[in-house]
């Protein structure tokens, strides 16, 4: 019984002890709480200066909401066309493999509706070589589109859809930006439609020499690739291609257009071609068809502290003058070998790009006010500018017929060689230029076409007519032999 007594004391002073001490340190040590405080943005953790100077909260969610609608996914196809008749794996052996049919090929992209009447901005590689290029908006609706005009000096190109209305975006002006600034790129990343992603401006006028694979130094003479990239490290992918580059305020800064990686994937750099740049070419391309590049007519390179050293100049910013080419505007306005172009009208001139930039957005017929350092005497000179052609007139775009858009050059075939391949008739293919059958089949120079659609051709008229009474979007077959395969092949093909 005393056992038990204690045993019952002992637990009364122990609980006493225990709820003492709790009371104790609970003074402070209070229970752990996990609050939820409503009403204030993630956004709030980042910050940036007003034009007061005022530090407010960074946020983009306006600038998404009112820039995404107007940024659409495009899909380009490009049909196929070849079958071939009567497969014969034994003919195959001794006379080499059939044809195969070949499917439609597709690519995708992004582009910028800049006009409430259906004109969409995208990149020339993205439409290049389309047969059908279809545009889904935002809202998940497509419509099939018209490619306008090109321009792979630029890699930009306008399509239209037909519709009235749309949400679209304006042209800001890209001089006016500066590195440091915020920037968002909206586009389709892997077919991932309306992403957002943000950065900065890492760095402006930058040439990576990918546009038609020429070096920048030639502003005429072989070379007629314009970059002046806008760099970001707003993260792009393939798919951004064609969309938008905007300010904060949902103004189209450029169209990005490449990333530099060596994985094909974003790591941190990506280019667009500046908004001041593009809204030239797709007012040229709505106005006349194509676009009208004014030409100085000089090969020129990036004066640097090297060059200087060697060439004896004190100078090492501006466009360094090694050559002219034919009828050049520049040399007959009095520009010389070895001038360091310094600025073009109002606007400084620090590298060969800078130069090429705008004098790219220039017109024929538009006149320029070149200042040059000559060996340290400065001058200012007064130029027209030229077309490609050596003078000012308009560029006009040319109209294909329909031999010229499939790339054909026929010939008659004489009737010695019709006699001795045993054929009543024939229009050889004399050659292929870069068109469709040379892009989507595999028809060589050489083919001797017997029929057109099933009807027999004896000349190149004949071929011509019926090509001319050819819809665009008809289907026309050409059948036909080559004269060291005597087989019969069919190549078939959209016009």
């Amino acid at each position: 019984m005393n056992r038990f007594f204690q045993l019952v004391m002992a637990g009364i002073v122990g609980s006493a002890i225990t709820i003492a001490a709790s009371q104790w340190y609970g003074k402070d040590n209070a229970s752990v709480k996990i609050e939820h405080i409503s009403g204030i943005p993630a956004s709030s953790v980042a910050y940036t200066v007003n034009e007061d100077g005022e530090a407010v909260p960074l946020d983009f969610t306006g600038t998404a909401d009112k820039v995404t609608p107007a940024v659409v996914h495009i899909r380009s196809t490009q049909e196929t066309s070849q079958v071939t008749r009567d497969r014969d794996p034994l003919r195959d052996f001794f006379y080499g493999p059939s044809p195969q049919y070949r499917g439609p090929s597709q690519s995708t992209g992004s582009g910028v509706i800049v006009n409430e009447n259906g004109y969409v901005v995208t990149n020339n590689h993205v439409v290049q070589g389309a047969d059908i290029v279809e545009v889904t908006m935002s809202d998940n609706s497509t419509y099939k589109a018209e490619v306008i005009g090109t321009d792979p000096d630029t890699d930009i190109a306008l399509i239209k859809i037909n519709q009235k209305g749309l949400p679209h975006l304006s042209f800001v002006d890209s001089d006016q930006s500066k590195v440091g600034q915020w920037v968002l790129a909206v586009g389709n990343p892997f077919n991932l439609n309306s992403t957002v992603t943000a950065g900065i401006i890492s760095a402006k006028g930058r040439n990576i020499n990918i546009i038609n694979n020429n070096s920048q130094s030639n502003e005429q003479i072989g070379n007629t690739a314009i970059e002046s990239f806008i760099q970001t490290d707003a993260a792009i992918n393939p798919g951004n291609s064609g969309g938008a580059l905007v300010t904060l305020d949902g103004g189209l800064l450029g169209i990005n257009t490449a990333i530099a990686s060596p994985t094909g994937s974003y790591s941190g750099y990506g280019f667009a071609v500046p908004s001041n740049i593009v809204s030239k070419v797709v007012e040229d391309l709505i106005t006349y068809g194509t676009v009208q590049r004014g030409w100085l007519g000089v090969t020129v390179q990036n004066m640097t502290s090297d060059l200087a050293k060697q060439e004896n100049l004190d100078r090492n910013e501006g466009a360094f003058v090694v050559d002219f080419a034919e009828n050049s505007s520049a040399k007959e306005a009095g520009l010389a070998k070895g001038d360091i172009v310094i600025q073009l009208d109002d606007t400084e001139v620090k590298s060969s790009t800078a130069l090429i930039e705008y004098i790219g957005r220039k017109r024929p017929g538009d006149k320029v006010s070149v200042k040059v350092d000559r060996k340290g005497k400065i001058m200012t000179l007064p130029v027209v500018l030229k077309n490609r052609n050596g003078d000012v007139k308009t560029v006009r775009r040319e109209e294909k017929g329909a031999v010229a858009a499939l790339g054909l050059n026929l010939e008659d075939v004489d009737n010695k060689v019709l006699n001795r391949l045993e054929l009543k008739n024939g229009v050889r293919v004399s050659k292929l230029d870069n068109g469709k059958l040379s892009r989507y089949t595999d028809m060589r120079e050489g083919f001797i076409i017997t029929r057109v659609d099933d009807k027999e051709v004896k000349s190149v008229k004949e071929i011509t007519e019926i090509l001319k009474k050819k819809q665009e979007g008809d289907l026309v077959t050409f059948s036909g032999i080559y004269e060291d395969f005597p087989r019969e092949y069919i190549y078939a093909i959209r016009m």
